[in-house]
């Protein structure tokens, strides 16, 4: 089977030569940094022939990107304003993997956020893909891989407009001014809509995702009752689209724990959900128990297995087999590898991943 061919099949619960291979498993860069010292070679990549996945994810920023802007610097921390227009302060030492402060965000006024909307995002392929848009899109009419179009970070109707807002403003605008709540989201999903109207005059696509990363440790930032009256309707007109010309699946990506949240996914057409961080108690056996078959999942293998060693990336590898098995179900970690994942560690895991079907 070809990358693409695996892809559905797997989606579609249906018989495959063997489980699509070593997606998801990217590393910080200080981790690559340690991992230097522990054997890795860049210039030996690719360490593992994994299956090839087009993940299409920058479409959909701020465009034209904000020109970074240094506002202020000291010996640990640096302020400026980034290509999305927040103005956030930043550690020097560890800037991936330290949580920066954000300081101010670009549309926090509805004036502002009219002025965003007009100036930075606009459904112009030309700008945001390139100029010869129409010749990259039609090439991947005879793919062998599967297509996903993914609307990253601005693709949600909490993370997108948390983006624009903060999460302070968003959180009160939801009782404050519910108005022009529905004002960011209608205008986002136009948006949305407009991208993959045009898209798809050129291409198929496999899967469109949604991004949004609305949780944390123990629960959402929103609850199920607020996603349903400010969210479910923008999910749904948008799902009902992309599902009308031609995507058989729609994604969403949410760190945290979000069982209480699936349920609203789910109405609105959602199909493929991901990462399940295991460290805030998603577990994705349980997931399929709940909700079956129409819910596939991706990935849920806890990463901090992979730092403790053989014995525990054995037991991650054997909880999650039963699934692979089933189909539906993408194994991959819960999220990036840690600098504590030693090199060795992520080599017996590649190793073993590929033996689990």
């Amino acid at each position: 089977m070809n990358h693409r061919e695996r892809f559905l099949r797997v989606m579609n619960y249906q018989p495959v030569d063997r489980c699509v291979y070593g997606v998801w498993t990217g590393a910080w860069p200080e981790t690559y940094e340690v991992w230097k010292t522990q054997g890795y070679d860049p210039a030996k990549e690719p360490y593992f022939q994994v299956d090839n996945w087009c993940w299409q994810g920058g479409w959909f920023f701020p465009n034209p990107p904000f020109a970074r802007e240094v506002i202020a610097e000291d010996d640990n921390t640096i302020t400026y304003v980034n290509y999305e227009g927040i103005l956030m302060r930043e550690r020097k030492d560890n800037p991936w993997s330290s949580m920066p402060q954000f300081l101010r965000f670009p549309a926090e006024t509805p004036e502002a956020f009219r002025a965003f909307m007009r100036d930075r995002m606009q459904p112009d392929l030309g700008a945001r893909i390139g100029a010869d848009y129409v010749a990259k899109l039609t090439a991947y009419k005879d793919r062998d891989f599967p297509l996903m179009v993914v609307a990253d970070r601005w693709g949600g109707f909490f993370g997108g407009l948390r983006n624009m807002t903060g999460v302070e403003k968003l959180c009160m605008y939801f009782y404050d001014d519910p108005d022009f709540i529905d004002e960011m989201s209608g205008r986002l999903a136009d948006f949305i809509i407009a991208m993959m109207s045009q898209i798809l005059d050129y291409t198929d696509v496999d899967v469109f995702g949604f991004w949004e990363d609305m949780a944390y440790k123990t629960g959402p930032l929103c609850g199920p009752d607020t996603m349903r009256r400010f969210m479910l309707p923008h999910y749904k007109r948008v799902v009902d689209y992309v599902r009308g010309r031609g995507v058989p699946f729609v994604s969403l990506d949410s760190d945290g724990d979000v069982s209480s949240l699936i349920p609203v996914w789910l109405d609105a057409g959602v199909n493929i959900l991901y990462p399940f961080e295991v460290q805030c108690g998603m577990d994705v056996l349980q997931v399929r128990k709940e909700y079956g078959r129409d819910l596939r999942l991706w990935f849920g293998i806890d990463k901090r297995a992979l730092a403790i060693g053989p014995a525990a990336i054995d037991a991650e590898l054997a909880r999650v087999r039963p699934l692979v098995e089933e189909g539906g179900y993408i194994p991959g970690l819960d999220h990036s590898m840690p600098p504590d994942v030693p090199f060795a560690n992520y080599l017996y895991y590649m190793e073993k991943l590929r033996t689990i079907l």
